[in-house]
């Protein structure tokens, strides 16, 4: 098998970040409701397990995750985020690549890691939120009023991110592995997994 990727593979790799770069923007306008916003990277990981789990059908050499994760952390960055999320989801994507590869592409439960290990890129986003929590405050509430800073600043906590992450972590695996499913019984059948 040849393990450089080809011209198909890139087209998959932009097809499938599209899919997911659009689901996420569609449930990342929940966050102009406040205590959505801190929502966001769960909602991402449970959304985003079935064309995850489907790319997966299309995956099986190393670097078409990772090349997933900086396109999604380029375009975050692109759309008014830092740089951070390309740092992020670059680095989550490559774990989760890494992840695949020892499951030989085809482990169910490395499939399943992976997804729980990519989606955490997503957390790329809101980090800023956390570690320059004065600058961001001051920010949002010029562009967003003083009311929805007031709403989520209480919650803007060393140990709310780290509940974020391990719940965005675990919603991802759980999405995952519904996407399994689904792909099992619906894709499957209509011969597109």
């Amino acid at each position: 098998m040849n393990e450089r990727l080809n011209v198909k593979d890139l087209i998959t790799v932009g097809i499938f970040s599209v899919i997911l770069i659009v689901l996420i923007f569609i449930f990342g306008m929940l966050g102009y409701i406040p205590i959505l916003m801190l929502t966001l990277p769960i909602l991402a990981a449970l959304i985003c397990g079935i064309p995850y789990m489907l790319f997966l059908t299309r995956v099986n050499k190393f670097g078409m995750v990772t090349l997933m994760g900086l396109i999604l952390g380029i375009v975050m960055f692109l759309s008014g985020h830092t740089w951070v999320p390309i740092l992020v989801f670059t680095l989550c994507a490559f774990v989760a690549d890494c992840i695949l590869k020892m499951g030989n592409y085809s482990s169910l439960k490395n499939s399943i890691i992976s997804h729980g290990v990519f989606i955490l890129g997503i957390m790329g986003n809101m980090l800023p939120f956390f570690i320059l929590r004065d600058y961001y405050m001051s920010s949002m509430k010029a562009s967003m009023g003083a009311g929805y800073v007031n709403t989520i600043a209480p919650f803007l906590t060393n140990e709310t991110l780290i509940v974020l992450c391990i719940l965005t972590v675990i919603c991802g695996m759980i999405s995952a592995y519904i996407g399994k499913i689904v792909l099992k019984k619906h894709f499957e059948k209509a011969g597109i997994a």
